[in-house]
């Protein structure tokens, strides 16, 4: 019987062995939905095992980003130019070797920045403390991938969240799956699958051990947004793509790295010379989709100086839980002022989607405290 690994090593090597074309797509199907299960079992061995020292860290401010990249690449030079963070430096590998954080201002927001061990290749399988590392980076909100002129392979480090079950600037797929206990498998859809027809998404389920529920497609998905959709354990994030220490670049080598990155337009910077910060701070920002909700107490102008930090596509219910008092319990209505609302005004409920810079005054059922300015 052979080893884990070994059963991995076979279905890989079997994959990169097989031609890919119309007869051959289902079989490589059925071998990455294998090659899931697998590396799922594995994970879940390695935690069964404690898996090692991890790293603690507790989230503050209004989002987090994670510095990942390569040992030596100027992650800490970078945390310590954008943050009061003193995160040591040096011109050799591993220099970090716990998590550091620092916190970045931008539009009244608190930005957490978390600098964190370089990754090397095979981080994904455990080297270099790799599964730590990326545990860590499955819980930011934002990636910020830095490589340098000595360490330009950008592809690969991607390639290793992308091991890790981090899907990098994607959405997740529109499908939808409800497991049962009998009734066999039935598989629907909304719009022509293109990938998955004949049979082919319900042969890929049954690698999962899915043979009863149902699975709704409402997007013509890839064999690969399936296998995730059944792994279950996909993380989708956003990233931005830094190249530091630009300054040792000739005009003709940043071109051709340019060109060679086109698919991630990288930001050039160099945090030693202070080059590119104020771009990427900006980068980093509206990344994070952040929007600014102004709250006006009744009878009272609203406080222009200190906003409430949310996220595009957050509701009056969000808000709520960030404000003082009990207001989720006594909340009765909002109005609202602003580019969210019909007009002037507007009274809305808890599920009014808000927008940047909305002026709102929550309104509490009789006798309740009202909301702190």
């Amino acid at each position: 019987m052979s080893s884990l690994e070994e059963q991995i090593a076979a279905v890989e090597e079997e994959i990169r062995n097989t031609a890919y074309n119309k007869a051959t797509q289902l079989h490589i199907g059925r071998l990455k939905a294998k090659l899931a299960v697998l590396r799922i079992e594995r994970e879940t061995r390695a935690k069964g095992k404690g898996g090692g020292v991890g790293y603690g860290v507790r989230k503050s401010g209004n989002a987090t980003v994670g510095l990942v990249g390569y040992p030596s690449v100027g992650k800490s030079t970078l945390l310590n130019r954008l943050t009061a963070a003193e995160s040591e430096t040096g011109a050799y590998d591993f220099t970090t070797v716990s998590i550091i954080p620092g916190m970045l201002r931008w539009g009244g927001a608190s930005i957490q920045v978390l600098d964190m061990p370089g990754l090397v290749p095979g981080a994904a399988k455990g080297r270099g403390r790799g599964r730590e590392v990326l545990s860590v980076v499955r819980s930011v909100d934002l990636i910020l991938f830095l490589i340098d002129p000595e360490h330009p392979n950008l592809r690969a480090l991607a390639a290793e969240l992308e091991g890790a079950g981090v899907r990098v600037n994607q959405r997740p797929p529109r499908i939808v799956v409800q497991r049962a206990d009998r009734g066999g498998l039935t598989v629907t859809s909304t719009v022509r699958l293109t990938h998955l027809a004949g049979g082919a998404a319900a042969q890929i389920a049954r690698e999962f051990g899915f043979h009863n529920g149902s699975i709704v497609f409402r997007e013509d998905a890839s064999v690969d947004q399936l296998i995730d959709v059944l792994a279950g354990n996909r993380v989708y994030l956003p990233a931005i793509f830094v190249v530091n220490k630009s300054e040792m670049l000739t005009p003709t080598e940043r071109t051709r790295l340019a060109a060679e990155l086109k698919g991630f337009r990288p930001i050039f910077i160099s945090a030693r010379d202070k080059i590119g910060l104020d771009e990427l701070i900006d980068t980093i920002g509206h990344a994070l989709r952040f929007i600014r909700v102004y709250v006006k107490p009744p009878g009272r102008p609203p406080d222009l100086e200190e906003p409430v930090i949310l996220r595009q596509g957050d509701d009056i219910d969000e808000l709520l839980r960030r404000l003082p008092g009990e207001l989720l319990k006594s909340f009765r209505a909002a109005q609202v002022w602003g580019r969210s609302a019909r007009f002037p005004g507007q009274t809305v409920g808890r599920e009014h989607v808000l927008a940047d810079e909305d002026i709102v005054t929550v309104v509490v059922a009789r006798g309740s405290a009202r909301p702190v300015a």
